[in-house]
């Protein structure tokens, strides 16, 4: 019976993954994702492209909010930036997309100081109530700064481009998407069994006996600040390639609500968590599309006009049960299913 519990050596303590076997599971999950354009349309790969993308941004809330504890309702802010600084800079200077995508991370990341340098001192509500207020302030700069940004009349945008191909379609756009995930998943494993990801840790769970060890706690709040704004910059580049139009309307401030329920569904703190919580925030509108179906024309008719309240009604719903049955989230429930099969017929 595997216990996960022992470590014989430092390797172990610093390793992506204790067995094979989760390497197998990865690669296999992986090959059947990359599979789904041969049984799925349009309208699912959209979905798809749609969640690798904003899980992309929810890695990096999660490293911020999640793993350092700083409470952030900036992320629209940082993937509106994302996406506008992609079609500057790939319409008004012909910067190649591909490089521009981590050129806008880039440009976000420096933004971030904007709000992490002031924050510096801030803990809880005060912290979200900046960031907050960082989101409204990006709205209206793009909406006043109209020889840049268009102002409320948006701003198309270039076409992604790989190896002379121009990327418009849904399916390459998916494995795109996936490819982007992937890389930044892999990034985001390495970076928390490294000195800082173990600083983060520790920053979260007490500053004062962090930085009586030596942690510069400003330092690494201002990292973080800027790794996730990097993260969700990147995300808002590629929802800019994906929608191939952009408006401030866009990105509203209930994207920075959702993001935080993703967290918490999914489990604070968690890799896996973060990639199940945007799964299930972001698939929650179609199934209730299929229940509303499967109850009637009338019904439907009847919620068509009022989906987005009904949207918010169950997104509350949903973080309350989790809060009150399952505090850790997807992440717990997929721990406790493990424990159960490992365990097993010896489970309680």
């Amino acid at each position: 019976m595997r216990t996960r519990t022992y470590k014989t050596s430092y390797a172990d303590l610093v390793a992506l993954t204790p067995h094979r076997s989760n390497w197998a599971w990865a690669g296999a999950s992986l090959a059947l994702m990359a599979c789904a354009p041969l049984v799925l349309g349009s309208h699912g790969l959209n979905i798809l492209s749609t969640i690798f993308v904003m899980a992309i941004g929810i890695l990096g809330l999660n490293l911020l909010t999640g793993v350092t504890g700083q409470i952030s309702l900036g992320h629209a802010g940082f993937l509106l930036i994302g996406a506008y600084a992609q079609a500057i800079l790939t319409t008004d200077y012909h910067l190649p997309a591909w490089l521009a995508i981590f050129a806008s991370g880039a440009v976000a990341a420096i933004a971030s100081l904007v709000v992490g340098v002031p924050s510096l001192r801030l803990k809880g509500l005060y912290l979200a109530i900046t960031t907050l207020a960082f989101t409204f302030i990006v709205r209206h700069l793009v909406l006043f700064a109209e020889g840049l940004t268009r102002g409320s009349e948006g701003m198309a945008v270039e076409p992604l481009v790989l190896l002379g191909y121009a990327v418009k379609s849904d399916q390459p756009f998916f494995y795109v998407a996936l490819a982007m995930l992937v890389l930044f998943v892999l990034i985001t494993l390495n970076l928390m069994r490294t000195r800082i990801g173990r600083a983060w840790l520790a920053v979260r769970d007490h500053d004062i006996a962090a930085r009586a060890m030596g942690i510069s706690l400003m330092r690494y709040k201002l990292l973080a600040f800027m790794v996730s704004a990097f993260y969700t910059g990147v995300a808002g580049a590629l929802v800019a390639l994906h929608t191939r139009y952009i408006n401030v309307d866009t990105f509203s401030i209930l994207i920075s609500i959702e993001a935080l329920a993703m967290i918490i569904v999914g489990g604070m703190g968690r890799v896996h968590g973060a990639l199940l919580g945007t799964a299930l925030i972001l698939v929650l509108p179609e199934l209730l599309n299929f229940g509303f179906s499967l109850a009637g024309d009338r019904f439907t008719t009847l919620m068509a006009d009022r989906i987005y309240e009904v949207k918010g009604l169950l997104y509350g719903v949903v973080i309350l049960l989790f809060l009150r049955l399952e505090p850790e989230g997807l992440a717990g429930i997929w721990r406790k299913v493990k424990r159960f099969w490992v365990q097993w017929p010896l489970s309680q």
